[in-house]
């Protein structure tokens, strides 16, 4: 497994240098900060039902005479904002991609290795007339996770969940307190991606949202709760068409996502709880990995297990990005003598995927794609990937969702 090296430049945000602790390594194999989710898993054989919707509730936001608002989000509570927020500390890719969506891609002022996932958000984008997203000279906050680096950047708002920041080193209560007050308050949800637990003392009240309501509560504090409600239609859209054309369970591929490592395949679960798994969940497949048991949504695999599985489907996430190249994946697998006897081998099966780390935009895309590459009969084949490439351009009777629709929402046409 490739760890991450990436040495993003000095921000064009005035950025001040302070620290220089590197807070990971294999992020692409898992999640920073979740040392384990499993004791939220559902049980392995439960019957999986495409995503419900519960994010159609009004607004969240209080306004007062003076102009000032606020917004509520676990765990973090009510937060008043004076305006709306101009420059927005990020860390995951869900909330540069949720500012996208709501018009205010300019205020992100950095984000989780940018060379990879700014081009991937591009990949996306450039199926959506005026629509795309500024990503050269952010920062990545994994390179100098600090105070200084924070007082660096000098942000509005944090869209970073402080029981996450808690985990990291040199992080306390004390740290977190000052940081919202003499700068901007911290605004965001971190263990709705798996539904894990949070560290004391967030844990007693901790609320899990799903995806699309964790962007409705970001849209109220950007004031933007009509954009918000018009994308949310569409995913809406989205999820009826598939519900209405998924075939019976007995019907189903068996299916697996993972990421080509060095001898081994690191696996993740499809069907479980937390918004990390948005785009797989509702499409229902069955999880060839499904009884496995491991410390937290994700775990490693030889190629003698997996040929044990053989699913009919291999779902390779992070293909869509400049990390891997998938003719190179291909060939590993094809020239392995275990590897090429599996079956999604043997048949062509093997698909790129996106990221875990999606936001509103990026989910969409990525239902579509997870999609046809599942049930192409139902939803339309999905072409091979070359590296590089930016998502495929599908005839509009092949389109899961309205392409003219988002873009003319998200650019305010």
């Amino acid at each position: 497994m490739d760890f991450l090296d990436d040495s993003d430049e000095l921000t064009r945000r005035n950025y001040v240098a302070g620290g220089s602790s590197l807070l990971g390594s294999a992020l692409l194999a898992g999640c920073t900060g979740s040392s384990g989710d499993s004791a939220t898993d559902e049980p392995a054989e439960t019957e999986v039902t495409p995503e419900t919707d519960q994010t159609a509730s009004p607004a969240r936001t209080t306004a007062t005479d003076d102009g000032s608002y606020t917004a509520t989000l676990s765990p973090v509570g009510e937060v008043e904002f004076d305006s709306v927020p101009e420059n927005v500390f990020t860390i995951y890719n869900q909330y540069p991609d949720m500012l996208v969506a709501l018009g205010h891609g300019d205020a992100v002022n950095s984000m989780f290795v940018p060379d990879m996932a700014g081009p991937t958000m591009n990949h996306y984008y450039e199926r959506l007339d005026g629509v795309s997203f500024d990503w050269e000279g952010l920062p990545n906050p994994f390179n100098n996770f600090s105070k200084e680096f924070f007082y660096g950047l000098d942000s509005d708002v944090h869209l970073l969940d402080p029981a996450w920041a808690l985990t990291q080193d040199n992080w306390s209560m004390s740290d977190i307190e000052e940081i919202s007050e003499t700068l901007g308050p911290f605004f965001g949800n971190f263990y709705s991606g798996t539904n894990d637990t949070p560290p004391e003392p967030y844990s007693g009240q901790y609320e899990y949202y799903t995806l699309w309501e964790l962007f409705g509560r970001v849209a109220d504090v950007f004031q933007e709760r009509d954009r918000y409600q018009r994308l949310n239609a569409v995913h809406k859209d989205l999820l009826a068409t598939i519900e209405s054309n998924l075939p019976p369970k007995s019907d189903r591929p068996t299916a697996v996502r993972v990421t080509l490592g060095d001898g081994q395949f690191w696996a993740y679960h499809l069907n479980r709880p937390g918004f990390w798994l948005a785009d797989t969940r509702p499409l229902a497949a069955t999880d060839a990995f499904g009884s496995a048991e491991w410390d937290g949504l994700w775990g490693s695999v030889g190629y003698e297990t997996m040929l044990e599985a053989d699913p009919d489907v291999i779902l390779h996430l992070w293909g869509m990005t400049p990390r891997y190249d998938m003719a190179t994946v291909r060939e590993t697998l094809t020239s392995h003598p275990v590897g090429q006897e599996l079956t999604a081998v043997q048949n062509d099966r093997v698909h790129a995927q996106g990221m875990r780390y999606q936001g509103p935009i990026m989910n969409l895309s990525q239902i579509e794609m997870t999609a046809k590459q599942l049930y192409p009969d139902i939803f339309g084949e999905w072409p091979a990937y070359e590296d590089g490439n930016h998502y495929p351009e599908f005839p509009e009777d092949e389109q899961l969702f309205d392409r003219e629709r988002v873009a003319s929402i998200v650019t305010g046409n």
